[in-house]
């Protein structure tokens, strides 16, 4: 029997998605705050501290204990749950905040915890603890691509979590071992070990563009990986964006020269 509320669920687009969830009467679902796309009349929705979870201990220092660790993972203080205060069927659709796939977990087959990226959540049944992880080991911590804290999600219900392009879940038999950029791992079960190794050679470090170290995850348990990390695609959008007395083009060959004869430079 799952302690969390149960709750269903239709994953809607390709490239923007969007989760729509079908509440009975009296479920609640609990959404990262702006998330939230559209919903039926009768369902509610209420601001509240932290994830709604018990896992903070009851009172005001629970709830206090559990919007300090959003803090630390970089979100809002705040998050917003939706009950169904009628009768019958009722809606409610969270959309992903850019260009990528919503990954549906069912906790209660995962072992009861997952660990996730710190931007990754988007919305869960309530009941469901988002807190955070810290990465034990010095390495891992500075040089693997989301720092020292990282996002948990505990609990036997449905939690949804979003990445940027395509996503790629792989399952790693025990002590077996796989190397990733470390801007591409969204999500692990808490099975699977994870480190950091630099990349060798010199020419690699130095001319291989591809950053100095791999993120290693070991086997056993489950990785979900993605192809678009959003650093990445906001690398690329500053890249070329205007610059103050400057421009620079997809397509330029002759770079400044050819702002000039074409009367745009300075």
């Amino acid at each position: 029997m799952r302690t969390n509320h149960e709750i269903d669920y239709r994953i809607f687009g390709e490239e923007m998605q969007c989760v729509e969830i079908e509440l009975d009467p009296q479920e609640t679902v609990v959404a990262e705050a702006g998330a939230f796309m559209y919903k039926d009349q009768q369902i509610q929705m209420q601001t509240i501290f932290g994830d709604g979870s018990s896992n903070g201990g009851g009172g005001l220092m629970g709830k206090l204990l559990g919007a300090g660790k959003r803090l630390l993972t970089g979100e809002s203080l705040f998050m917003t749950a939706f009950s169904h205060m009628g009768s019958g069927k009722a809606r409610v659709a969270f959309a992903s905040p850019y260009p990528g796939k919503i990954i549906p977990m069912d906790l209660q087959q995962l072992g009861g915890k997952m660990i996730c990226q710190k931007d990754a959540f988007l919305c869960a049944a309530k009941g469901v603890s988002v807190g955070i992880d810290f990465q034990k080991r010095l390495g891992t911590g500075l040089f693997g691509g989301e720092g020292f804290i990282m996002q948990k999600l505990e609990g036997d219900g449905l939690a949804f979590v979003h990445a940027g392009g395509h996503i790629i879940e792989r399952e790693l038999k025990a002590g077996e071992v796989l190397h990733i950029d470390t801007g591409c791992v969204v999500a692990y079960t808490k099975e699977v070990d994870f480190d950091v190794q630099m990349v060798g050679g010199i020419k690699n470090t130095l001319f291989g563009g591809e950053g100095f170290f791999f993120a290693v995850l070991k086997g056993p348990g489950k990785v979900w990986l993605q192809t678009l990390p959003i650093s990445r695609l906001a690398s690329r959008i500053h890249q070329y964006a205007p610059q103050t007395g400057s421009r620079k083009e997809e397509g330029s060959v002759l770079g400044g020269l050819g702002n000039l004869l074409d009367g745009d430079g300075y």
